[in-house]
């Protein structure tokens, strides 16, 4: 879905600052989570970044989101847009003459910078890293694309699907025979973007605060991050148990105790019984345990995978959650994203929360000293100016120059 740095929506040299917008609701000056007294400025975008930005400030982070006049990106409603709770906005016109003086003034006061230009645009309007370090040497500058700073395709445009497939990713994802499924945005944008420039953002900080440390450049490619992710299967690949091929091994579908099935109403249930002793509860409950072909013989795989679906198909998937329920079968429904808030273990667990009247995840990991929180809803362009020009002791930020 996202476009990042490499798409032609997110170059601000057209187009400055590109993102949904905001909706109501101002995020705090300080967080309460274990990044409280962190101060982030993200030049606002659309897709990883923000996400990335709001997971600083579900963490306790100070973000201050810097809009453009107009708005613009993704056609979602900013009252919606999740990814910016927690947050507080201005605006500011990179295009205007005092447009870049007021982010740099920001970044001076900062710890962070986010950014998902395409490489070069942010060097041309002012705000670039040299800039920016040269008024902060300290300072943490973290750049989103999806092809890199540098390479052939780096200042091209291009979207998750297209990270994700040449990475290897995506042609692991799907049945044999039929084309590869796409996993929404979910392993490019967020899994290989997002969360890498987290990770990557964090760890330069806590150099940047040793003795003797410097601010530096962060450069998260998603192709990078979602390459990093298929680790563990390239280690497969070499050792000889992963074939190079949709549905043929053991965590993609080729295995018919590792899947998922319908059920008699439409439904499905996701079965994830690798080791023997749940494999054994699971057939046992099933009610094939003494007709199944034997696991380990592959030649019978695909009967034994029948035997589970014709099983599988006889009762809906609330009565095979019954079944299950409680038990190491490692068996669990397949839920719908509306449903999903209402299973018993997540609704006891309050993994998701609800915000001004929208249900959303709560933040994630937990914390035992500095729990995180979400504490307000999207925040509206602009709505937060004075706060931050007093917060940041930042005199000419009023926005007027937006």
């Amino acid at each position: 879905m996202a476009v990042t740095g490499n798409a032609p929506g997110n170059d601000p040299g057209n187009d400055p600052g590109n993102d949904p917008g905001n909706g109501p609701g101002a995020g705090p000056a300080a967080g309460s989570g274990p990044l409280a007294g962190v101060r982030v400025v993200e030049l606002a975008g659309i897709g990883p970044g923000p996400f990335a930005a709001m997971l600083l400030a579900d963490l306790g982070a100070d973000v201050v989101r810097v809009d453009r006049p107009g708005g613009g990106g993704l056609a979602v409603d900013p009252a919606y847009d999740v990814t910016n709770r927690n947050k507080r906005s201005v605006l500011v016109d990179l295009k205007s003459p005092e447009g870049p003086a007021r982010v740099l003034d920001l970044a001076e006061r900062a710890d962070v910078l986010i950014e998902g230009f395409r490489p070069g645009v942010a060097e041309r309007l002012g705000v670039g890293p040299a800039d920016c370090h040269a008024r902060n040497p300290k300072l943490v500058y973290g750049r989103m694309t999806g092809w890199g700073q540098d390479g052939p395709l780096s200042h091209t445009a291009g979207h998750d699907i297209a990270y994700i497939a040449v990475t290897g990713a995506l042609g692991m994802i799907g049945n044999p025979g039929e084309p590869p499924a796409v996993p929404a945005n979910l392993v490019g944008d967020y899994a290989g973007g997002s969360l890498y420039l987290v990770i990557g953002v964090l760890a330069a900080l806590q150099h940047a605060r040793t003795p003797g440390g410097t601010g530096q450049v962060v450069d998260a490619a998603i192709v990078d991050g979602t390459a990093h992710l298929t680790a563990m299967i390239h280690g497969m690949v070499a050792a000889g148990g992963w074939q190079d091929r949709r549905g043929a091994n053991l965590l993609d579908g080729g295995c018919p105790f590792y899947g998922t099935y319908e059920t008699s109403d439409g439904q499905y249930m996701a079965v994830g019984a690798l080791e023997q002793q749940f494999y054994d509860t699971f057939v046992e409950l099933l009610g094939i345990a003494r007709t199944a072909p034997a696991r380990k013989d592959l030649a019978r795989w695909g009967e034994l995978r029948e035997s589970v679906a014709a099983r599988f198909r006889t009762r809906t998937r609330a009565e095979w959650t019954e079944v299950f329920e409680g038990t190491d079968a490692c068996v669990a429904p397949v839920l719908s994203l509306r449903e999903a808030p209402h299973h018993p273990h997540l609704a006891a667990r309050a993994t998701f929360t609800d915000f001004g009247g929208i249900t959303q995840p709560a933040p994630a990991p937990r914390f035992s000293a500095t729990p995180a929180a979400v504490t307000s809803g999207p925040a509206q362009p602009g709505a937060d100016t004075a706060s931050v020009a007093r917060d940041w002791d930042v005199p000419g930020l009023t926005g007027k120059d937006a």
